[in-house]
């Protein structure tokens, strides 16, 4: 074991989630839904809600001052994570909130009937529901790029569909299904080149790749923090600053207001303006311990630790003449199958028998599901956590499947 792989094996003692209640390990390969939650990011959300506990913004009193500091500080470390500025960055509930936001906010100030918006086949519903609903409410219109034969987003087909009509280009980063990872460069040169901006979800990829907004030159980019190790329920949005400067508020009351009376309101600068009512301080500061904690292992040394394990369950299933593989032999962290003759939660059921976690379901990527024309697949997805006993539990657990289904 090389020096990487040691280290890496070492981290998993620092995830108290991965063993089951009678202290056995749990192969937990479901961190494309969410990760698991290091002892240090437990520890500073426990902190944050106890010992240093207060409000941020608003008290005049020294615990509250503290309170701000640290998190105005996950701020930054959001920014610095993916190569932006903390004047850039606007805390949300999610990746899912941040694409809502954009499209209520940027999309109605900037979006008429008869705009149109390029998604692509493999979008999470978060990046196609908010651009319905919005078609819904001004007519705006939607089109739809196809996929390579490996599962990548076609960028030739795109640049072919794109016109002067087209004002957004909303692509994910990652697929959360097939793994495969979108050129975000030519997607933007594409869109600039039409005059349309480009929105990137970037869920899948900040947990397992090195991310600079500025060197991709997209106009909004969006995450989720605990998908990044860190807690539920806060995320970010980086929007270019021209642009976010410009977008008009989105939700009213709090700490987005510069001065209220009954005939006027006021609104603080970008990004607080879209920052209502109190903030989720806790979480904050979670995703400020998540961020802290991978960058001292470093991004590139998750990528190929995880790009070792997608090769070797990749090679490992396609010895399985009953098993149809998804997506790009390169895939970022997830690997999606098909056991023939199992449905994936049945497959997912017997797995968990053996204390194996899986993904099995439409993944909130029905349109993709459609176009594999599966109902479902079973999703194997990788974190840093994650070893070689792990692959040998998946592989165990789909023989003793392929058993009692007799396939």
């Amino acid at each position: 074991m090389n020096a990487d792989a040691l280290v890496m094996a070492n981290l998993r003692a620092d995830f108290p989630g991965l063993l089951t209640s009678d202290g056995q390990p749990w192969h937990y390969l479901d961190s494309g839904a969410t990760a698991q939650k290091p002892q240090a990011v437990i520890d500073a959300t426990v902190r944050a809600m106890g010992a240093d506990y207060a409000t941020v913004h608003r008290g005049v009193y020294a615990r509250s001052a503290e309170m701000t500091l640290a998190f105005e500080a996950a701020r930054r470390k959001v920014a610095r994570v993916i190569g932006g500025q903390e004047s850039e960055v606007v805390f949300t509930r999610g990746a899912t909130e941040a694409i809502n936001l954009v499209a209520q906010t940027w999309g109605l100030a900037n979006l008429k009937a008869g705009d149109r918006v390029l998604l692509s086949v493999l979008e999470h519903h978060s990046n196609i529901v908010p651009w319905q609903l919005l078609r819904d409410r001004i007519g705006i219109e939607i089109d739809v790029c196809p996929l390579t034969e490996d599962g990548r987003i076609d960028l030739d087909a795109a640049q072919e569909m794109l016109t002067a009509q087209h004002k957004l280009v909303a692509f994910a980063h990652v697929s959360n299904v097939l793994g495969s990872v979108l050129d975000v460069k030519r997607a933007g040169d594409l869109a600039h080149g039409v005059g349309a901006k480009l929105l990137v979800d970037g869920c899948q990829a900040v947990p397992r790749l090195a991310v600079d907004v500025g060197d991709l030159d997209c106009d909004f980019y969006a995450f989720s923090s605990h998908k990044l190790y860190g807690p539920t329920g806060i995320g970010a949005l980086w929007v270019r600053p021209e642009i976010l400067g410009a977008m008009p508020p989105w939700q009213g009351g709090g700490a987005m207001i510069d001065r209220v009376t009954f005939d006027k309101t006021t609104f603080a600068p970008a990004p607080q303006r879209f920052e209502a009512g109190t903030p989720a301080i806790i979480e904050a500061i979670g995703l400020g311990a998540a961020i802290d904690y991978v960058e001292a292992i470093g991004l590139d040394r998750i990528h190929a630790r995880e790009a070792e394990l997608v090769a070797r369950t990749r090679t490992e299933l396609q010895r399985l003449n009953d098993v149809r593989l998804f997506g790009p032999e390169d895939s970022a962290g997830i690997v999606s199958f098909e056991l023939h003759g199992v449905h994936p939660h049945d497959l997912g059921t017997i797995l968990d028998e053996e204390n194996v976690a899986i993904r099995a379901g439409h993944h909130c990527a029905q349109p993709l599901m459609d176009h594999l024309g599966v109902p479902a697949t079973a999703r194997a997805s990788f974190g840093l956590y994650n070893d070689e006993s792990d692959i040998d539990a998946l592989l165990v657990g789909i023989e003793r499947t392929k058993r009692i289904f007799a396939t």
